[in-house]
Protein backbone atom coordinates (compact mmCIF):
# COMPACT_ATOMS: atom_id res chain seq x y z
CA UNK A 1 0.00 0.00 0.00
CA UNK A 2 0.93 3.48 -0.79
CA UNK A 3 2.44 5.18 1.97
CA UNK A 4 1.13 8.96 0.18
CA UNK A 5 -2.44 10.96 0.62
CA UNK A 6 -3.57 14.17 -0.82
CA UNK A 7 -4.78 16.65 1.07
CA UNK A 8 -7.47 18.36 -0.91
CA UNK A 9 -8.52 21.84 1.17
CA UNK A 10 -11.34 23.93 0.13
CA UNK A 11 -12.34 27.60 0.51
CA UNK A 12 -14.89 26.44 3.37
CA UNK A 13 -14.63 27.69 7.22
CA UNK A 14 -12.69 24.94 8.78
CA UNK A 15 -9.08 25.28 8.27
CA UNK A 16 -7.43 24.17 11.45
CA UNK A 17 -9.01 20.80 10.05
CA UNK A 18 -6.58 20.96 7.40
CA UNK A 19 -3.60 21.82 9.45
CA UNK A 20 -4.43 19.29 12.12
CA UNK A 21 -4.65 16.38 9.39
CA UNK A 22 -1.06 17.59 7.62
CA UNK A 23 0.21 17.48 11.20
CA UNK A 24 -1.09 13.97 12.13
CA UNK A 25 -0.13 12.67 8.13
CA UNK A 26 3.70 13.84 8.68
CA UNK A 27 3.59 12.46 12.30
CA UNK A 28 2.95 9.47 10.80
CA UNK A 29 5.55 9.73 8.35
CA UNK A 30 2.78 9.56 5.54
CA UNK A 31 3.83 11.32 1.95
CA UNK A 32 1.59 14.63 1.73
CA UNK A 33 0.36 15.71 -1.55
CA UNK A 34 -1.53 19.02 -1.17
CA UNK A 35 -4.02 21.09 -3.43
CA UNK A 36 -5.99 23.74 -2.69
CA UNK A 37 -8.12 25.63 -4.50
CA UNK A 38 -8.70 29.16 -5.11
CA UNK A 39 -10.46 30.30 -1.93
CA UNK A 40 -8.81 27.93 0.50
CA UNK A 41 -5.46 29.89 0.75
CA UNK A 42 -8.04 33.25 1.92
CA UNK A 43 -9.87 30.92 4.44
CA UNK A 44 -6.85 29.91 6.08
CA UNK A 45 -4.98 33.00 6.68
CA UNK A 46 -8.42 34.57 7.76
CA UNK A 47 -9.25 31.78 10.03
CA UNK A 48 -5.63 31.37 11.34
CA UNK A 49 -3.28 33.94 10.93
CA UNK A 50 -0.63 33.93 7.40
CA UNK A 51 1.62 31.30 9.21
CA UNK A 52 -1.00 28.52 8.89
CA UNK A 53 -0.76 28.63 4.94
CA UNK A 54 3.46 28.33 5.68
CA UNK A 55 3.21 25.62 8.08
CA UNK A 56 0.46 23.71 5.95
CA UNK A 57 2.75 23.76 2.75
CA UNK A 58 5.94 23.29 5.09
CA UNK A 59 4.38 19.77 5.91
CA UNK A 60 3.55 18.77 2.46
CA UNK A 61 5.66 16.89 0.54
CA UNK A 62 4.70 18.15 -3.25
CA UNK A 63 2.07 21.22 -2.99
CA UNK A 64 0.00 21.44 -6.15
CA UNK A 65 -1.15 24.15 -8.34
CA UNK A 66 -4.90 23.62 -8.17
CA UNK A 67 -4.97 25.37 -11.95
CA UNK A 68 -3.06 22.10 -12.95
CA UNK A 69 -4.78 20.03 -14.58
CA UNK A 70 -1.87 17.97 -15.85
CA UNK A 71 -0.43 17.08 -11.71
CA UNK A 72 0.42 13.55 -11.21
CA UNK A 73 -2.41 13.45 -8.93
CA UNK A 74 -5.14 14.10 -11.76
CA UNK A 75 -4.47 10.53 -13.17
CA UNK A 76 -5.09 7.07 -11.15
CA UNK A 77 -1.87 5.76 -12.09
CA UNK A 78 -0.04 7.81 -9.68
CA UNK A 79 0.02 5.52 -6.23
CA UNK A 80 -1.34 7.32 -3.76
CA UNK A 81 -3.65 5.60 -0.69
CA UNK A 82 -6.57 7.55 -0.68
CA UNK A 83 -7.70 11.01 -0.12
CA UNK A 84 -9.06 13.80 2.16
CA UNK A 85 -10.79 17.26 1.55
CA UNK A 86 -10.46 19.09 4.88
CA UNK A 87 -12.76 21.21 4.60
CA UNK A 88 -14.92 19.97 2.15
CA UNK A 89 -16.99 23.11 0.53
CA UNK A 90 -20.94 22.50 -0.77
CA UNK A 91 -19.71 23.70 -4.30
CA UNK A 92 -16.49 21.22 -3.73
CA UNK A 93 -18.90 18.23 -3.20
CA UNK A 94 -21.54 19.21 -5.90
CA UNK A 95 -18.56 18.80 -8.28
CA UNK A 96 -17.33 15.81 -6.86
CA UNK A 97 -20.86 14.61 -6.69
CA UNK A 98 -21.75 15.14 -10.46
CA UNK A 99 -17.91 14.22 -11.61
CA UNK A 100 -17.41 17.68 -12.84
CA UNK A 101 -13.26 17.25 -12.72
CA UNK A 102 -13.00 21.24 -13.73
CA UNK A 103 -10.31 21.72 -10.34
CA UNK A 104 -7.23 19.65 -9.50
CA UNK A 105 -8.84 19.47 -6.20
CA UNK A 106 -11.82 17.98 -7.55
CA UNK A 107 -10.35 15.80 -10.44
CA UNK A 108 -7.92 14.17 -7.76
CA UNK A 109 -11.09 13.27 -5.76
CA UNK A 110 -12.97 11.77 -8.97
CA UNK A 111 -10.16 9.94 -9.38
CA UNK A 112 -10.10 8.36 -6.18
CA UNK A 113 -13.23 7.64 -6.31
CA UNK A 114 -12.84 5.90 -9.89
CA UNK A 115 -9.72 3.61 -8.50
CA UNK A 116 -11.51 2.45 -5.74
CA UNK A 117 -9.33 4.55 -3.16
CA UNK A 118 -10.93 5.74 -0.29
CA UNK A 119 -11.88 9.74 -0.88
CA UNK A 120 -13.00 10.86 2.91
CA UNK A 121 -15.23 14.27 2.82
CA UNK A 122 -15.03 16.55 5.72
CA UNK A 123 -18.27 17.91 4.29
CA UNK A 124 -18.67 21.45 5.72
CA UNK A 125 -22.16 23.62 5.94
CA UNK A 126 -25.29 24.36 8.43
CA UNK A 127 -27.88 23.92 7.81
CA UNK A 128 -28.29 21.38 5.10
CA UNK A 129 -29.93 21.66 1.95
CA UNK A 130 -32.06 18.88 0.06
CA UNK A 131 -29.17 19.23 -2.86
CA UNK A 132 -26.54 19.12 -0.16
CA UNK A 133 -28.08 15.70 1.32
CA UNK A 134 -28.50 14.26 -2.43
CA UNK A 135 -24.93 15.19 -2.99
CA UNK A 136 -23.77 13.41 -0.37
CA UNK A 137 -25.98 10.58 -0.70
CA UNK A 138 -24.20 10.14 -4.69
CA UNK A 139 -20.83 10.59 -3.31
CA UNK A 140 -21.47 7.89 -0.93
CA UNK A 141 -23.10 5.77 -3.72
CA UNK A 142 -20.05 6.25 -5.38
CA UNK A 143 -17.75 4.85 -2.32
CA UNK A 144 -16.91 8.16 -0.61
CA UNK A 145 -17.47 8.46 3.07
CA UNK A 146 -18.63 11.76 4.08
CA UNK A 147 -17.34 12.51 8.04
CA UNK A 148 -19.00 16.01 8.69
CA UNK A 149 -16.59 18.03 11.21
CA UNK A 150 -19.24 17.45 14.57
CA UNK A 151 -16.92 17.00 17.76
CA UNK A 152 -16.93 13.79 19.87
CA UNK A 153 -18.69 15.49 23.21
CA UNK A 154 -17.76 12.25 25.04
CA UNK A 155 -14.77 13.10 25.05
CA UNK A 156 -15.20 16.06 27.27
CA UNK A 157 -13.13 18.26 25.22
CA UNK A 158 -11.51 21.07 26.57
CA UNK A 159 -10.51 23.58 23.58
CA UNK A 160 -11.32 24.05 20.03
CA UNK A 161 -7.68 22.36 19.37
CA UNK A 162 -9.22 19.46 21.06
CA UNK A 163 -11.90 18.99 19.15
CA UNK A 164 -10.30 19.42 15.62
CA UNK A 165 -7.69 17.60 15.93
CA UNK A 166 -10.18 14.46 17.15
CA UNK A 167 -12.25 15.11 13.97
CA UNK A 168 -8.57 15.40 11.46
CA UNK A 169 -7.91 12.16 13.91
CA UNK A 170 -11.00 10.20 12.94
CA UNK A 171 -10.50 11.22 8.83
CA UNK A 172 -6.94 10.08 8.84
CA UNK A 173 -8.49 6.83 10.40
CA UNK A 174 -10.49 6.16 7.72
CA UNK A 175 -7.69 5.78 5.10
CA UNK A 176 -6.30 2.97 7.18
CA UNK A 177 -3.19 3.41 7.05
CA UNK A 178 -2.25 2.30 10.45
CA UNK A 179 -2.64 2.34 14.08
CA UNK A 180 -5.74 4.14 14.81
CA UNK A 181 -5.34 8.24 15.68
CA UNK A 182 -8.47 9.32 16.80
CA UNK A 183 -9.33 8.28 21.16
CA UNK A 184 -12.45 5.59 21.07
CA UNK A 185 -15.35 5.21 22.43
CA UNK A 186 -14.48 3.34 26.26
CA UNK A 187 -18.18 3.16 26.80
Amino acid sequence: MSRRIVLGISGASGAALALDCARLLARMGIVIDLVTTRMARHTCELELGPEATQELEGLADVVHDGRNMGAPIASGSYPVAGMIVAPCSMRSLAAIASGLDDTLLTRAAGVQLKERRPLVLLAREAPLTQAHLRNMTAVTDMGGIILPPVPAFYLKPDSVQAITMQIAARAVDLLRLGAAQADAWQG
